[in-house]
């Protein structure tokens, strides 16, 4: 499979991974605005659908946000499908804007090793701040 992740708008200490890494909530912020995040795709046909996911029994769903495709696909090793798209800032601001109402948390890389967490609401303010 190639390689389809764009090439970094970022030096790599201002990329969303160097941001986890030092668990900055501004620095992850600014990364989120300026340069390209990845979610995880439903191994669906037809039109590409962001996979969200539901804890329990919950009617309320959490987005996941990964600085990488691969540690996507370290978050489930047993599965083989492991399809992603990459948003940026506006692109993903307008998937918050829509999914608003559904979302209960955003996660990072929540398969580590820098995980952090946000509330969908905190995630969209920031993306709205100006650059």
């Amino acid at each position: 499979m190639p390689d389809i992740t764009p090439e970094s708008k970022l030096p790599e200490e201002q990329r969303l991974a160097a941001a986890l890494e030092r668990q900055d909530t501004a620095a992850v912020a600014f990364a989120l605005r300026n340069d390209y995040v990845v979610l995880p795709l439903l191994p669906v046909d037809g039109p590409p659908q962001i996979r969200v996911f539901r804890q329990g029994d919950s009617d309320r769903y959490l987005l996941l946000l990964f600085s990488a495709a691969e540690n996507y696909a370290k978050m489930l090793p047993q599965e083989t499908d492991h399809r992603v798209i990459f948003y940026d800032g506006p692109m993903l601001r307008d998937f918050l804007e829509q999914n608003i109402g559904v979302l209960e948390g955003v996660w990072f890389d929540v398969a580590g090793p820098h995980a952090m967490q946000a509330l969908p609401q905190d995630v969209l303010d920031a993306l709205k701040l100006e650059a």
